[in-house]
């Protein structure tokens, strides 16, 4: 196990009912900004539970927040947020918004008027506004994470930010949210989270028991609940996917684990590119990519086959092979793409990802660094 350190202080408020709980979450006569996307929160009711609970409060809101947040809308809201004065910043919404309201309550304090630059390159940020967030979509792991992964449309870029003092202070995790939810964000999300942990399991096979443990506990609970959440949407299933996603990527099953991540960064590239969904770019990356990979990740497959998908096989070869094929089975499961030609008519061009992946100085992938452009050029043939 590598040496870490861990620290956690999103405060979760989770269950039924709880959005009533920032009543006493957030401090009376607080300026708040309200942060929210295409206004699916004022039909199914969570504006108005938002809203009573924050009564004693002073509220701005600022609402359209893309599914893949956008650098330019960010900044619009950044301007509201130095003119109200605003002392937190409450993203309500899946992870999309989340990940805005972070990296807004980065960049407001900033006096600069294009920050992106200096943020991109881990430049010096002073002062973060805090953050808190009601979760209406589980899948990210957002609201209890330091990371946003953000949309440039003038440079067609999407690129990951870290920022721990941008951390949600606290979370609402109520799973009644989750009622009014479409198939399609039922399946992402569970497809989302159910890579994350990937990224973080089948890497290098070092002493970790614990975190693998809990990564295999989180991917079967995954594919025995996500195919439930997407078919009945029941109480239980919802509750469950919610903590599951939750726990995917709160940094507790990565800690002192070499993360691989390599799947997300092309899958970043696809979004940006071509606007599929952030879940369905890794569906169609991953299953390729692990196969091209398939014997540094040898260990790992065999350990993913057995204690993931119960498949007793001494190969390793045969074993890493039959879970691959499981996870596109489950990921077909969940409605999700497996291969660039899913998704026809577009088409995906490999040169433009590679493009992407040089612009965002991504140059050099995986856990061992050993995946660069030319082998991202060989897995997206074999993807396609």
């Amino acid at each position: 196990m590598m040496k870490f350190r861990l620290c956690n202080p999103t405060e979760i408020v989770f269950g039924s009912g709880q959005i009533s709980a920032l009543a006493d979450l957030v401090r009376p006569g607080t300026r708040v900004l309200l942060l929210y996307g295409g206004g699916s929160i004022k039909r199914n009711g969570i504006y108005d539970k938002v809203k009573a609970a924050l009564s004693a409060c002073e509220v701005t809101e600022f609402g359209g927040i893309e599914v893949n947040p956008v650098y330019e809308t960010i900044m619009k809201a950044a301007a509201v947020t130095r003119q109200k004065g605003i002392e937190l910043i409450l993203g309500v919404g899946g992870g999309s918004v989340v990940d805005a309201a972070k990296f807004l309550a980065t960049v407001a304090p900033l006096q600069v008027d294009d920050p992106w630059d200096q943020l991109a390159g881990q430049g010096q940020v002073d002062t973060v506004l805090p953050v808190g967030a009601v979760l209406t979509l589980p899948a990210t792991g957002s609201e209890s994470n330091p990371v946003s992964v953000i949309s440039h449309h003038g440079r067609r870029l999407k690129i990951p930010f870290a920022e721990q003092r941008a951390r949600p202070r606290f979370a609402v995790l109520d799973p009644d949210t989750m009622a009014s939810l479409d198939i399609r964000q039922l399946q992402n999300g569970v497809v989302d989270a159910f890579t994350h942990v990937i990224e973080q399991y089948l890497t290098l096979p070092i002493n970790a028991p614990v975190q693998h443990g809990f990564s295999e506990v989180l991917m079967r609970t995954l594919v025995e609940w996500g195919p439930r959440l997407v078919e009945r949407n029941d109480p239980e299933a919802r509750e469950t996917v919610m903590w599951a996603a939750n726990q995917a990527l709160n940094g507790l099953i990565g800690a002192g684990i070499p993360q691989d991540w390599s799947t997300h960064m092309i899958g970043h590239a696809i979004t940006a590119l071509y606007d599929i969904d952030h879940a369905r770019t890794l569906s169609m990356v991953m299953p390729s990519l692990l196969r091209f990979r398939s014997e540094a990740k040898a260990g790992m497959l065999q350990r993913y086959a057995k204690f993931v998908w119960d498949i007793a096989e001494a190969d390793p070869k045969r074993a890493g092979e039959e879970a691959i094929r499981r996870t596109e089975d489950f990921f077909r499961r969940m409605g999700c793409p497996v291969r660039l030609s899913d998704v026809a008519p577009i088409v995906i061009e490999a040169d433009e990802i590679v493009s992407h992946l040089e612009r965002a100085k991504q140059t050099t992938l995986e856990e061992s660094q050993d995946i660069g452009l030319a082998e991202v050029q060989a897995i997206l043939r074999i993807a396609a």
